[in-house]
């Protein structure tokens, strides 16, 4: 009887001959043992939690400015891509069997560092409006940047302790991200920010329920009160509709 081969036993024979890649972007390693790596490689994965805060903000407030922050993370990792292909520098050797893309700059690095230059930037200039001087309100500003650079120290640190970049490739992802920031952030509010009343009005922003909340100072305390006092509004409408026993 002749012996057919199913197609599943060909794939198990010829898995041998396939060469596995791992996913680079998400592939973290550390030293067996190290809980300090361990720790720098969990911080190593801020950008991703990042990017997912980006997506949830986008979906449930639909903000201008949040959307422009995104969009300029997209571009900022666009450049990096470039910036990799130019200059065509290796990443250390250790990590020479797990990546074939280049080294230079630390797409970590310049990540972090625009991140953290922008909302730097976010509270000093474009908040600096605000009426609410009070020793809580700044505090709170001072823990959120503070936090944002630790973070950025940490993720960089890290990228050089687990031998993913050399010290050079963080650095000047590093500058690169704070350079970009400056021109994005810029670009954003002395160009962008000034069209968003007449983007919200167009039918697709309005179909998406795209909103824009520059003039509004507080923004949190602002949908706070507006829904206290909605609650409030319908508390007491239907208080009034109830049938008296």
């Amino acid at each position: 009887m002749e012996n057919i081969a199913s197609p599943v036993s060909e794939v198990f024979i010829n898995n041998d001959a396939i060469e596995w890649q791992p996913l680079a972007l998400t592939l973290v390693e550390y030293p067996k043992g190290d809980l300090f790596g361990k720790f720098l490689a969990l911080m190593s994965l801020a950008p991703f939690g990042i990017g997912a805060g980006f997506v949830t903000l986008i979906l449930f407030r639909r903000d201008l400015h949040t959307i422009a922050f995104f969009f300029g993370t997209l571009v900022n990792e666009l450049l990096n891509i470039i910036l990799k292909h130019l200059i065509c520098e290796a990443r250390p050797l250790s990590r020479g069997h797990l990546y074939n893309e280049y080294g230079m700059p630390s797409s970590h690095a310049q990540f972090i560092w625009f991140f953290t230059i922008y909302v730097l930037y976010f509270f000093a200039i474009r908040l600096h409006h605000i009426n609410n001087n009070s020793i809580i309100s700044a505090l709170w500003r001072i823990i959120i940047v503070g936090s944002c650079f630790i973070m950025a120290l940490i993720v960089s640190f890290g990228r050089v302790y687990l031998h993913y970049h050399t010290t050079a490739q963080v650095v000047v992802g590093g500058v690169v991200g704070l350079i970009f920031a400056t021109i994005w952030f810029t670009v954003v509010h002395r160009v962008l920010t000034p069209l968003f009343p007449q983007l919200v009005t167009l039918k697709l922003c309005e179909m998406l329920m795209i909103r824009d909340t520059t003039l509004i100072p507080n923004v949190l305390w602002f949908e706070y009160t507006t829904t206290r006092q909605e609650a409030r509004a319908r508390g007491r409408k239907m208080a009034a509709l109830k049938p008296i026993q």
